[in-house]
């Protein structure tokens, strides 16, 4: 019996978790794969090396905010599925700089859906019923929380950085085009990612590199606010779930249950960079933690409750926290050639952030 193959649009495909998708798509063999990315800073085209060559797999570098653009190769491309993972996601820089967050996020975000829905509603039959666009957003919509409680997919929106705004507003867009228009859409909202092959500004790949060059670790305040970490494969495996077999204008919070405070998150890296690499004058690597000022509105918790996409999709995370974290330093050890041009083209380590007003 032949294999039916879905035809998928990935904005975003050259980032983090966007990469982390196609290469796991292009693994199982059923889908045809457009990667739709502008390749700023974060795009890395090394992230899919493995598949550059798939006869399933293409790239498109392109703008999401071009609308022509996009209807262009929607009608060239005839995609079943819209997987939209482009974005601007640093809430450091967003604070030096929010207007391109508004842009990419927001404008982008407007003119995707614009050109989806135009090729959607020129569909038939069971095309245009099997259509989907899943949009793929962060649990930071929802504000902060105190030690304890939830954010679920009925909390009320409370952005509180020029990131997590301009998400909250993607968000809504999509949902206003399901209502309106009937666009079938899907949304997930989830908590902190990390793993293998994450741009160096982000905490985990930032204190990996910090602590081999002997550098200071830079905490935030007391190093007390919490995230719920969330191994990028198994947010993949989340994803999956949704667009295979989620409702459409319906939502999933998706988390990784592994909260942690962020001086715990640094403490793990400096004692398993302990065990695999140690010192050379034999201290620890927690001897490099340096306290620094916080972050501007730096929210104090994040934290999901997924038993929904557990109870209806059958999804639940499959790394602990200490598998994930180990799996990550040790692919940042082993893989330096991917890293190290980054930091000598793109990023210096330096702090962002900073700037208020």
């Amino acid at each position: 019996m032949t294999k039916t193959i879905r035809k998928v649009i990935v904005t975003g495909g050259a980032g983090f978790i966007g990469s982390a998708l196609v290469r796991n798509l292009a693994a199982d063999g059923g889908y045809d794969i457009l990667n739709i990315d502008s390749l700023t800073y974060a795009g890395n085209l090394a992230s899919l090396t493995d598949i550059e060559r798939s006869n399933r797999y293409r790239l498109r570098q392109e703008n999401i905010c071009d609308t022509a653009k996009m209807a262009e190769i929607f009608e060239e491309f005839q995609p079943d599925l819209v997987t939209h993972l482009a974005a601007e996601t640093h809430v450091d820089r967003s604070i030096d700089g929010p207007a391109a967050f508004v842009q990419t996020n927001l404008v982008g975000t407007s003119s995707l859906l614009q050109a989806s829905l135009a090729y959607w509603q020129s569909l038939e039959g069971e095309r245009k019923d099997d259509f989907r666009f899943h949009h793929i957003s962060t649990d930071e919509v929802f504000g902060s929380l105190e030690s304890e409680g939830y954010f679920t997919e009925t909390t009320r929106y409370d952005p509180r950085s020029p990131y997590s705004a301009s998400k909250a507003g993607s968000d809504h867009l999509v949902r206003a085009w399901h209502h309106t228009y009937g666009l079938p859409i899907l949304v997930t909202n989830c908590s902190n990612n990390y793993g293998p092959r994450q741009f160096p500004e982000k905490l985990i790949p930032l204190m990996v590199i910090k602590c081999l060059a002997g550098e200071p670790l830079p905490v935030y305040g007391k190093g007390e606010n919490v995230r719920d970490w969330l191994y990028v494969d198994d947010h993949v495996t989340a994803l999956r779930a949704v667009f295979e077999r989620g409702k459409p204008g319906e939502s999933y919070m998706v988390g990784g249950q592994s909260e942690r405070t962020n001086l715990r998150v640094v403490e793990v890296i400096c004692e398993i960079l302990d065990d695999l690499v140690p010192r050379s004058d034999g201290g620890s690597y927690t001897s490099q933690i340096d306290f620094v000022t916080d972050r501007p509105g730096h929210d104090f918790r994040y934290a999901v409750d997924c038993g929904k996409i557990g109870r209806e999709l059958n999804w639940r995370p499959q790394e602990s926290f200490e598998s994930g974290m180990r799996k990550t330093v040790q692919w940042y050890l082993d893989n330096r050639a991917w890293w190290e041009p980054l930091l000598s083209d793109t990023f210096d380590g330096s702090r962002l952030g900073l700037q208020v007003g």
